[in-house]
């Protein structure tokens, strides 16, 4: 079951959203042409939830395991801001199941809004919660794994991570400082996966917004708030207001 509201379609599956269209029409997420959309297998493309663990930094399963539960519509959603001039949001929750408890002990409330604004940007905004009745604390890693269409990977350039620091699991999780942060699986490991065409790559390349460096921990009753916060913009923007130090000191 999905929802569409004006340019974006999120999936109660995964609380995933898998379309993000311009005001042209033309999609800004890539999924693939051979995603699936029942579990226990994650959409492959769009915007993956990773939570409680990122990637395989941790004893569950990769991502952990938000990404291939069914969420709920959330009936009494905190006072996320919202734009009195949004054009659309959708408000979802997840809960721990028994399942998931034996896998990763701790309760949990998971609150995300999706949001399109007045401007077509699209947002996301996720509260969580330890409702953990015992006292007991949980730590967590958290993303937003965003997969990005692209018309072609060879044309394709990242600005505004130079000297950020990053973990690479080519070379056994080392950190290094460097432009990279970026997934694209590239020719050989395309064609190994079964959910993923051989030649999409040319198109797709994931940056994920993440808390994963400093985990996140949380005693009975706090809550965590991240935010993702998209936006078109044309290609004549200057470049140089792209850089992540400035954003985070002017927000």
């Amino acid at each position: 079951m999905g929802f569409k509201a004006a340019n974006q379609q999120v999936y109660l599956y995964g609380g995933h959203v898998t379309s993000w269209k311009n005001d042209h029409g033309e999609e800004l997420l890539f999924v693939s042409s051979k995603a699936i959309f029942k579990p226990p297998k994650a959409i492959r493309g769009g915007i993956p939830i990773c939570f409680p663990q990122f990637s395989n930094h941790g004893p569950l399963e990769q991502h952990g395991f938000a990404r291939n539960r069914f969420w709920s519509i959330d009936t009494d959603p905190p006072p996320f801001p919202t734009n009195s001039s949004t054009k659309a949001f959708v408000d979802l929750i997840l809960k721990p199941s028994e399942e998931d408890l034996k896998i990763w002990p701790h309760s949990f409330e998971f609150r995300l809004r999706v949001t399109l604004g007045p401007g077509g940007d699209l947002m996301l905004t996720s509260s969580i919660r330890n409702t953990n009745v015992e006292g007991k604390p949980f730590t967590f890693t958290f993303a937003y794994h965003t997969y990005f269409s692209v018309s072609d990977i060879s044309e394709v350039r990242v600005e505004g991570l130079e000297t950020l620091d990053y973990l690479d699991n080519l070379k056994n999780k080392e950190q290094l400082t460097e432009q990279g942060l970026v997934w694209n699986p590239w020719d050989k490991k395309a064609k190994a996966m079964a959910d993923f065409g051989d030649d999409e790559y040319k198109h797709m390349l994931c940056m994920e917004t993440a808390a994963v460096e400093k985990a996140i921990t949380l005693k009975p009753g706090e809550e965590w708030r991240g935010r993702q916060e998209l936006s078109a913009v044309p290609s004549s923007y200057c470049s140089g207001q792209l850089d992540p130090q400035r954003v985070l000191q002017s927000s």
